[in-house]
């Protein structure tokens, strides 16, 4: 009985615990966009004022409304004038424009697309040969970078996460030959990280156990047909007659 009673209960938290977490995730970013963006607004124009209860969720969709009138701004000549104008400033100001550059170069990357940044999932050797780290593809290495580190051929940027955290990690330049693609999506690959390697997908991905090459790295992993064929006996010959 006690058994059964404590299976239960582990299943109840199996079950609630994603959905648990999940709501309070999304309740937790609701208040805290509400707490900032309440306070801009003037009582005059905020319901909450006329309202005997608080409204939730009006400082996001405030703020959702201020983003589609600012990016419907930006799209005509005045916007873009104005724009022109503030970057012009920014870039006047020493420390700020290397600030500003960067983080407009990764807003725009990530949200205009202009790169396939983590759409393809690869396996390479870190930190040692032999052991492997999933990684996500993020860019392509030119110029210098390639010339040192592919010495001509095709060299990838390569994002490794750290366990369970994804959000920090580690980036590698690898010859775009050592790299092993995955047949995984990004977010196979991210629960793979999140859950320690226990959420596992149920296909073995095609080339996640590569043949190596003798004297490479990772070689002597794979049996090699050839070895064993030259290791084996030869088939014994019927004697000629006499």
């Amino acid at each position: 009985m006690l058994r059964w009673l404590r299976n239960r209960f582990l299943t109840g938290v199996v079950v609630a615990a994603p959905i648990g977490i999940t709501f309070w995730l999304i309740y937790s970013f609701v208040t805290f966009v509400d707490q900032v963006i309440k306070p801009l607004v003037p009582s005059r124009y905020n319901p909450e004022s006329y309202l005997p209860f608080a409204i939730p969720g009006m400082g996001l969709l405030i703020a959702v409304l201020g983003l589609t009138l600012l990016g419907a701004l930006a799209a005509n000549i005045f916007g873009r004038s104005l724009l022109d104008l503030g970057e012009r400033v920014l870039n006047s100001v020493p420390l700020i424009r290397n600030i500003y550059a960067a983080l407009k170069q990764i807003v725009e990357t990530v949200f205009q697309g202009q790169q396939n940044s983590f759409k393809e999932v690869v396996l390479v050797e870190y930190p040692m040969a032999g052991s492997y780290a999933v990684a996500f593809v993020a860019s392509t290495g030119r110029g210098v970078i390639r010339s040192v580190v592919g010495q001509g051929d095709d060299v990838i940027g390569v994002f490794i996460p750290t366990t369970p955290n994804p959000t920090s990690g580690f980036l590698l330049f690898v010859p775009r030959a050592k790299a092993i693609p995955l047949d995984l999506s990004v977010e196979e690959a991210a629960k793979l990280i999140i859950s320690f390697g226990m959420v596992t997908p149920d296909r073995l991905p095609d080339g996640a156990i590569p043949q190596a090459e003798p004297g490479k790295a990772g070689a002597g992993l794979m049996p090699d047909d050839s070895s064993d064929a030259s290791t084996s006996d030869p088939e014994p010959t019927d004697p000629k007659p006499s």
